[in-house]
């Protein structure tokens, strides 16, 4: 079934790219998708019946906003800390634990952290993520996991697992 899902996917992400629907391009696109079902099945997702959950795809779209709220939260806190005379950074590299399961999840998240400027992430180990920070407002996991991750992993649970 994964290997069905992903040659739709493919084919879908084919046509998106391309636009064009001439019968060399679908031969084209069918070609291309089969070659990547084949060749990358094995590692794609074991349950493919999530990717049917209507409620996956709204916490997906929510996502997205939440991401772009604090990517601009983000980037008026870097331009703070760029345009200020002092240039006021403490940076270092904190680790922080994730309730995460899945290894995609996580992917994600480290993905979305690394995206937000003033943060990124350098390593994944177990449930932990390393992140460098260009200031770490606290010495305490309790008080810089939530500004870190809070927002996203939430909605990633949700979304994934």
């Amino acid at each position: 079934m994964k290997y069905i899902t992903l040659f739709i996917l493919s084919f879908i992400f084919w046509l998106l790219l391309t636009f064009d629907f001439s019968v060399s391009n679908l031969i084209v696109g069918v070609v291309a998708s089969i070659i990547t079902a084949l060749f990358f099945g094995k590692f794609f997702i074991t349950n493919v019946y999530k990717l049917l959950q209507p409620r996956r795809y709204f916490w997906f779209i929510v996502y997205l906003f939440i991401f772009i709220w604090e990517c601009l939260k983000a980037n008026l806190d870097v331009a703070y800390r760029v345009l200020h005379p002092a240039m006021p950074i403490r940076p270092g590299i904190v680790k922080v634990k994730t309730t995460l399961k899945s290894d995609m999840a996580k992917m994600l998240l480290a993905n979305s952290i690394t995206m937000t400027p003033g943060t990124i992430s350098v390593d994944i180990i177990d449930d932990y993520l390393y992140i460098h920070w260009i200031y770490i407002r606290s010495e305490d996991p309790e008080v810089y996991t939530p500004i870190i991750i809070g927002a996203f992993e939430k909605y990633i649970k949700r979304i994934i697992e």
